[in-house]
Formats: C-alpha cells, structure tokens, sequence
C-alpha cells in the first residue's frame, strides 16, 4: 500500500518530550524510541532491543555526568548511545552500532523526519511562520487510528461531515462551502457553518458551545501529506489549529492538534486547557468514526463540495509530481 515513501513526516513538537524519558514513535511500519537528553540533543534507535527484542520505550534514561544520556533496556538494563552502542557486561568492550538511527531533522521547535527514504518533496515552512507570530499553546489528540493514510486523509477533507460527526458537539447545521484554491500539494479551502442556538441548560451541559459564534467561519490551509491549519477568528483570540498525520504502518495512522494563537482578551489563557479538550473531543470523534468505516467500501454516491476528497486522491495518485502547474480557484 502506498504511504507516501519520500514525505517529511511531523513526528513531534519538541515539548511533547521531557527530558531522558523514552517518547515511542511508529513511521512506515517500524516503531523507533526518541529521548532528548540534557544538552537538548534529539536521539531516535529503532525500538527493539537487540539481545531478546524488548521494547526499549518501556526502559528509561540514564544521565551520563556530559550531559548526554543513553536509553536502557527494561530487560536486561543493556544500555545503548544515541549511535546504537552498548558496553557488554563482564567484558566491558563496547560494541559496534547494533540499532538502526532514525535521521531526525529538527526545524526550531519542530521535529522531522523521512524515515530513512529519499526526499521527494520538501518540509513546508508554514510552522516556522506560525511559531514566530503566534504563542503555542500546547499539543493534543495524539492517538493512534485503525486506518490507512488516504483514508485517514479523505476524512479530514471531507467538507461535508462537519454536521454529522460533530454535529452533537457544535451543534453545526450545515456546511455553507465557498471556495477551494488548488496549488498543487498546497490548498486553501474556505467554508462557513451555522450554529443552532442553544439555551443556558444546553451549554452548561456542552461548555464548547459557550465559545461558538452563531457562524462560524473556516478556513483551511492544507500541505499534502502531512499537514492541515485551521485557522479561526474567536472572541478571546486568533488561533491556528494544526493538525498532523504520520503513517505508521499500512493499516494504522497517528494523527495529532499542535495549538497556536494570538490572545486579544485575557480570558483566553483561563480558557486554554478548555480549547485543547474540545480539540481532543474534535480528534477522538474522527478517530472513532474512521474506526467504524468498512475498508475498501466502494464510494457509490457523490456529494456536493468534494474537492478537498478529490484533492487527496489526485495527489495520491500523481505524489511525487507537484500537479497543477497553474494556480486554480474552484467556488461553489
């Protein structure tokens, strides 16, 4: 199955790791161990320990009076440098590299990787641009979905399920689509939702609804394979809600919400843990329906405003080729 070989791939924001604790990432089907140790340097050894393959994400981190760490076995406590070394017990010789390194490229606060594939297309610079004029609040939703990558990706530009999937928690009416900009493996699309009204009892039953406009407005800024920014306007402030997706295998997808903003009102930071919740509700309701879609069901009926889908799958198809040549707007 096809899983983009020769993407970049976001495999985490540097806080989603503590220092010398062991952090598990899963990129084209072999899971790999990150740790960073107290000088800030990024290690990543593939995770299964050479001896009698225990899962080195389940030992820890033993700090070395450099500043350095090594990541230890739960097992049999070998430990193993950032170049897969390890000293042999009794013999105290060190051995030759014995794990595979996972090339890591760190971009500011961003961490990247190929996954040991030839480049093909180029990491985008829009999180470089978003760290720079707006506060990162924090990270959420990080799981682990039963789905492959296009599906995983149809979903997410799938314009049309916004009133179904998460009717319940936004009370969404209707998806009102305008327009959809093709620029190759980068799109825009830009549509508006109405919300129903709700009384006191109903949003103290569903605080989310106590931060929705009666229209809410959406616009999309999507970097194919990885990469969707939802940026929105908000009372308390101005957000850019990034989420990614990372294939680690051909049957399963991680997908996970870095949050950014510009704060206009204090009350935002009294209600930032509120936004990464209604996020991760967000993320889990997508989860679950992906979880619950019969795979390789054939699409018989089509729907209005399915560019997005259509987008996916022309990439997919074509990936690496950057198609179209010439800028286009679709509106609806």
């Amino acid at each position: 199955m096809n899983m983009l070989q020769g993407a970049p791939w976001l495999l985490a924001h540097k806080s989603m790791l503590a220092v010398n604790k062991p952090f598990k990432v899963s990129l084209y089907g072999n899971d790999y161990v990150l740790w960073k140790d107290l000088q800030g340097n990024f290690n990543a050894l593939e995770n299964m320990c050479p001896h009698m393959g225990a899962m080195l994400s389940e030992g820890w981190c033993e700090a070395k009076p450099d500043g350095t760490s090594r990541i230890v076995c739960p097992f049999h406590a070998l430990e193993f440098d950032g170049k897969g070394c390890t000293i042999l017990p009794g013999s105290g010789k060190q051995t030759l590299p014995q794990l595979a390194q996972l090339e890591l490229i760190i971009q500011g606060d961003f961490i990247w990787s190929y996954g040991g594939y030839e480049p093909k297309i180029p990491i985008p610079n829009i999180l470089n641009e978003i760290a720079a004029n707006y506060e990162f609040v924090g990270h959420t939703g990080d799981c682990s979905v039963k789905t492959d990558l296009r599906s995983m990706l149809l979903n997410m530009h799938d314009y049309n399920h916004q009133n179904g999937t998460h009717r319940e928690l936004f009370k969404i009416t209707e998806v009102q689509f305008e327009k959809f900009i093709d620029d190759g493996h980068h799109s825009h699309a830009y549509y508006q939702m109405p919300i129903a009204s709700s009384n006191l009892w109903e949003k103290l039953k569903n605080p989310p609804l106590f931060m929705m406009p009666k229209l809410m407005s959406a616009h999309l800024e999507n970097h194919f394979p990885h990469a969707i920014v939802f940026h929105s306007e908000m009372p308390a402030g101005t957000v850019a809600q990034c989420h990614f997706f990372v294939p680690e295998s051909e049957g399963r997808t991680r997908t996970y919400v870095l949050l950014f903003a510009q704060p206009k009102h204090p009350a935002f930071y009294l209600m930032k843990q509120q936004f990464l919740a209604v996020v991760k509700v967000v993320v889990d309701q997508d989860a679950a329906i992906l979880s619950n879609i019969y795979p390789n069901a054939p699409q018989k009926i089509k729907l209005n405003n399915e560019v997005g889908m259509d987008w996916v799958h022309r990439n997919f198809d074509s990936f690496p080729e950057h198609l179209p040549a010439n800028r286009r707007s679709v509106k609806v």
